[in-house]
């Protein structure tokens, strides 16, 4: 491991803080962009004002629990997002309204929270091989496929389908050629510079829309949601949340072997707690949970800096944003062509992950195994692109599990690595 120039608890002094809170700050700033625009676009298709007051929120709660899990949580260098998981749930859910999705996030919290009290956290690891935890990263990916393809085909893009779809094509080139060519610190900024000069580029080439005026605020969207409990609902983001744990424990343990930490079952255990508060809390504003990304590996690596400080000033950023809703709404202006792009190569990245995973541990060595991975993802893909028609059949209890592709996958493998295929020797 390379010598790092300010350790974790090292203060590196207000100007240096700051200059490297305004690296984190950048780094963060697409992330909870992105998904929170798809959702809120997916809640309020045709309210902007709504739209803007749920990324203002949105923004507010990310600062927020990312300061409390650098002074008080896990205490590492860790940036919070939107988890893409629960993105999957949303956009995966039969229920009839919003508050029933909030609800079971809201309970996912809950149960996030109660894992990290009771110990529970140590036995729940033994269950997830890493064959499953491989297999879960890349139904993530998979799952999410309708969303992309709506976000890149689907109304709200100036030009025609075909246009859009080239772009899109393009766009991802282009991310592609800056991940290979920018070095250091630029390779984390990837997804910003993909952000700003897609949407420069096809404002060019499509006009420049109309700017939103200042407005009113939202009506009807208050500061807490209403509750629904809805059974199917809630047992299919209890598998989200499943997810959500393995990326919050891998999150961790990565920062945490790289710059060389020893109490990390008791970081986990705190910052594993506070995400089950964050996304209680999430739950009762009427938002998409959140968890903590691994991407801090690289501003890291590429920085020398493991001090958690100046995430302290990166989190106050992102908690200003939720004051300045103009600023919102021009971000609101984004196309969703440019969204989906982006969804694509972060879940492309995602994929990555989850086949190095298979890699490196050895994942698929016979036929058995390989279809302990295939099954579950072809599963999970056909379970994705079932027509709403044929998933309105199914019982109303079982629909949000039966219609959830992610969920429908992560059954398969459950079942395929620990009933069927049981191996001794686990790899």
């Amino acid at each position: 491991m390379q010598r790092m120039k300010f350790a974790l608890d090292e203060n590196p002094g207000l100007w240096v803080t700051l200059l490297y809170g305004l690296q984190w700050w950048i780094v963060c700033l697409p992330n909870v962009l992105i998904t929170g625009l798809i959702v809120a676009r997916m809640h309020f298709p045709a309210d902007a004002a709504m739209q803007t007051l749920y990324l203002q929120k949105l923004f507010g709660l990310m600062g927020a629990v990312m300061l409390v899990q650098v002074l008080w949580g896990h205490r590492l260098p860790l940036v919070v997002g939107p988890a893409a998981i629960l993105l999957v749930g949303i956009s995966a859910s039969a229920a009839p309204d919003s508050a029933a999705l909030h609800t079971a996030i809201l309970l996912g919290g809950a149960a996030l929270l109660l894992l990290a009290c009771s110990g529970l956290l140590a036995r729940l690891r033994l269950v997830f091989t890493p064959r499953i935890v491989a297999v879960v990263l890349m139904l993530i990916a998979f799952s999410l496929a309708p969303v992309m393809l709506r976000l890149i085909g689907g109304a709200g893009n100036a030009g025609s389908p075909a246009f859009n779809a080239a772009f899109a094509l393009l766009l991802l080139l282009a991310l592609l050629a800056l991940n290979t060519v920018l070095r250091g610190i630029w390779k984390s900024l990837t997804v910003p510079l993909g952000l700003a000069g897609g949407s420069a580029a096809y404002f060019f080439l499509t006009g420049a829309p109309l700017l939103p005026g200042a407005g009113g605020a939202a009506e009807g969207f208050a500061l807490l949601t209403a509750f629904h409990f809805d059974g199917g609902t809630v047992l299919a983001f209890l598998f989200c949340y499943l997810a959500l744990v393995i990326n919050e424990l891998g999150s961790i343990e990565s920062i945490a072997q790289l710059i060389n930490v020893q109490d990390r079952q008791s970081r986990i255990r705190r910052g594993t707690g506070v995400q089950g508060l964050a996304n209680m809390a999430a739950g009762g504003l009427g938002l998409i949970g959140c968890v903590d990304y691994s991407l801090s590996a690289g501003v890291i690596a590429a920085t020398g800096c493991a001090s958690r400080y100046p995430l302290v000033p990166a989190g106050i950023g992102l908690m200003l944003c939720a004051f300045f809703p103009d600023i919102i709404r021009l971000l609101g202006c984004i196309p969703p062509v440019i969204m989906g792009a982006l969804l694509v190569y972060l879940m492309a990245a995602q994929l990555s992950s989850g086949l190095g995973l298979l890699a490196a541990k050895g994942g698929v060595t016979d036929f058995n195994s390989g279809l302990t991975v295939a099954l579950p993802l072809m599963i999970g893909l056909l379970t994705a692109f079932t027509p709403d028609s044929v998933t309105a059949g199914y019982p109303a209890l079982l629909r949000p599990i039966a219609g959830n592709g992610f969920v429908m996958g992560v059954i398969a493998v459950l079942v395929l690595e620990h009933l069927i295929f049981v191996q001794k020797d686990r790899n």
